[in-house]
């Protein structure tokens, strides 16, 4: 592996630093040299990765997952659930959790796309500014930064940076977002500090790096590849 100062030497970038002066643009290229290559790619289509983002709330990623397939099975297309009742919408989402929450919830939004739009239909959102998408979305019911990211990034490959809890954990720890910045705020912060085409990727690494090496407890410094320009590092 390429030393880390050779690294730093070999990438100029005039995007965010920290104190230590690692840029987002470095980290992403040391990310990037451990992890590989990600390329975009579509996971749904718009309102079924919207449906997907809110099972996946507040449960894991499995049970996200088999929430998702049931409810597919029982009311594809989309457009059965909006003339289905709350319960066996939360019937078939049981294994996700919060299902007496997220059924009710599920109906609203796509009653309310449908009303706004006719169809069950977000592509549109393809050709709006990413400002602009954004505000559509957080206008739809319990539908907020997070989501709205998620949404616009995975489904229309537009570069908005969604903020998890790993994200979050890690780029503070970094001192790309300051300690008072919230996660809504950090959405924006780090959308600013990146190219746009290495946006997806970004959040890709980030991710992976929080659950695998700069864990929320007992994080592994000494694995680190950006622990030399890390301001957190060793001190955790």
């Amino acid at each position: 592996m390429q030393p880390f100062n050779g690294i730093l030497d070999s990438i100029t970038s005039s995007f965010t630093t920290n104190r230590k002066g690692l840029s987002t643009e470095q980290a992403y290229r040391i990310l990037e040299k451990e992890q590989g290559r990600i390329e975009w790619s579509p996971r749904y289509d718009g309102v079924s990765e919207l449906l997907y983002t809110i099972l996946s709330q507040h449960t894991s990623d499995l049970n996200s997952l088999k929430a998702f397939q049931s409810l597919r099975d029982k009311f594809w297309p989309w457009e059965r659930i909006t003339q289905a009742k709350t319960e066996e919408i939360a019937e078939a989402i049981w294994m996700g959790g919060l299902s007496k929450v997220k059924a009710p919830r599920i109906k609203r939004v796509l009653q309310d796309i449908q009303d706004k739009c006719g169809v069950l239909d977000l592509s549109f959102l393809k050709r709006m500014p990413m400002d602009k998408a954004k505000e559509w979305l957080q206008e739809l019911p319990g539908v907020g930064p997070k989501t709205a990211a998620v949404v616009l990034c995975f489904a229309m490959g537009m570069p908005a940076m969604p903020v998890d809890t790993h994200i979050y954990r890690v780029t503070k720890r970094l001192g790309f977002i300051s300690p008072k910045d919230t996660p809504e705020q950090a959405h924006s912060i780090l959308e600013a500090s990146i190219r746009p085409e290495h946006v997806f990727a970004f959040h890709m690494y980030l991710i992976t790096h929080g659950r695998q090496v700069c864990k929320a407890r007992r994080p592994l410094c000494q694995q680190c590849v950006l622990s030399v320009g890390c301001p957190s590092g060793f001190q955790i």
